[in-house]
């Protein structure tokens, strides 16, 4: 063993080279950029530094120090890569303006300069619904405001605000309030 140290690190590179590509394949690395690689490497010249004889084979040390460091990298660009994607969901919220950022993207119409005229219309919708059904028509789709907005303003819990919602749906969609009210809060 004490011959393998007194080796210049450039021949135990040489015969320890295929190392790093056994282990890169065992763990399912794709290394286009070879940063693996590099990081094989650095791993087969620290544990040169750092070998002792009295403590087992250089090969041995080698892989144990090899395949830990790879397994380390991956760790780390797993968690930069959901890091990002985090970052990049937030952003796209933001540049959207929408109200939600869940699987279903929507921009929110920006309701400044609409105005409702036809009182006649909206007579009607309200005469098919119960006084809280009409809140939730009247804050969150002319109004524009959010679940947990009416929630507060009406002092009740978020859940019981989207059962208006849900039950406004229900009679709107079966009742003959016209198809425009549909599209509106469908």
């Amino acid at each position: 063993m004490t011959e393998e140290v007194s080796m210049t690190f450039e021949e135990i590179f040489e015969q320890n080279e295929k190392r790093i590509h056994y282990h890169m394949f065992k763990l399912g690395i794709n290394d286009p950029h070879r940063e693996f690689y590099v990081e094989g490497l650095y791993a087969i010249w620290t544990a040169y530094k750092k070998y002792d004889p009295d403590k087992g084979p250089l090969a041995t040390y080698f892989n144990y120090t090899i395949r830990n460091r790879l397994i380390d990298m991956i760790r780390t660009k797993t968690r930069e890569g959901n890091n990002q994607q985090k970052i990049n969901k937030h952003e796209l919220c933001k540049a959207d303006n929408g109200n939600r950022c869940g699987t279903l993207k929507l921009p929110m119409i920006d309701p400044a300069g609409i105005t409702i005229e036809d009182n006649t219309f909206w007579q009607s919708v309200k005469s098919k619904l119960s006084e809280n059904q009409w809140k939730w028509v009247q804050f969150f789709i002319i109004e524009g405001m959010s679940i947990q907005e009416i929630a507060q303003k009406e002092g009740v819990s978020t859940d019981a605000v989207k059962s208006w919602g849900r039950e406004a749906r229900k009679k709107l969609k079966g009742g003959g309030a016209g198809g425009f009210v549909w599209v509106v809060l469908g």
